[in-house]
């Protein structure tokens, strides 16, 4: 069963991350060959359906990436972080 494309209209904007976060999440996107846009998209739709984006192997390759990285940043820390 092959599903159709549907037709979005995509807008410019200026989010502000943190550092080691898009640098893991620009890892992560090369890894599939996929832009960043599109990357953070499918992660926001998996989770308004509470479906977790990234499988064993994902997940694997993420903690390569956030050591890489020197992520040490936890769910726990989201609402918690401050500018330097």
């Amino acid at each position: 069963m092959s599903r159709e494309k549907k037709k979005i209209e995509r807008v410019q904007t200026g989010v502000r991350i943190e550092k080691r976060v898009l640098q893991v999440l620009k890892a992560i996107s090369a890894k599939h060959d996929i832009g960043l846009g599109d990357l953070i998209e499918g992660i926001v739709l998996h989770s308004f359906e509470g479906k977790p984006p990234f499988g064993e192997e994902g997940l694997a390759f993420i903690e390569q990436m956030r050591a890489a990285y020197g992520l040490d940043l936890t769910a726990e820390d989201s609402h918690m972080l401050t500018e330097k």
